[in-house]
């Protein structure tokens, strides 16, 4: 093939390889906004961590409706508990109300709260748990561990995160 009988331009051909490079730009951009907000948001790579906020967020929405059965389960990531209660022997469900009601971390009933921010913390490439920030009754700050091994919540966490 010489310059002489080169193929005719193709303007469709054009227009779609554009087209396809522009939305390319665009969804690498999108998921470079997505992943770096999320982070920087307090709500980990890509927004990973929100099931978890929603879980503890779950967990102290059933303290303030004060079913503890409910927030047990949520706690030991074992809804069918109340089948097995020796597997719970160790921390039963009465030790649980005692100390999320008269030894409450924030010294009274939970009445209202508020999941502030979250960060993956441990070893592993998505670390082995989250640390979930959360204001009770407007002005406690309790930190909530989450265990990736097995969805169980621990409170406290093994250290607190620094934000205002």
């Amino acid at each position: 093939m010489t310059l002489l009988n080169a193929p005719e331009y193709d303007n469709r051909r054009e227009t779609r390889n554009r087209n396809v490079l522009i939305a390319a730009g665009v969804l690498l951009a999108l998921l470079v906004v997505t992943g770096v907000g999320g982070f920087l948001l307090g709500h980990g790579w890509f927004f990973s961590n929100l099931p978890i906020e929603h879980k503890v967020s779950n967990f102290f929405s059933a303290l303030e409706a004060q079913d503890y059965e409910k927030a047990f389960a949520i706690y030991t990531n074992d809804p069918e508990w109340a089948q097995h209660p020796e597997k719970h022997a160790d921390y039963p469900l009465k030790r649980f109300t005692e100390d999320w009601t008269s030894a409450s971390p924030v010294g009274a009933p939970i009445r209202s709260h508020h999941v502030d921010i979250s960060k993956t913390d441990g070893t592993g490439a998505f670390g082995s748990g989250v640390i979930v920030a959360v204001r009770v009754n407007g002005d406690h700050k309790l930190f909530m561990w989450y265990e990736r091994k097995d969805g169980t919540l621990t409170e406290p966490a093994p250290h607190m995160l620094q934000y205002d």
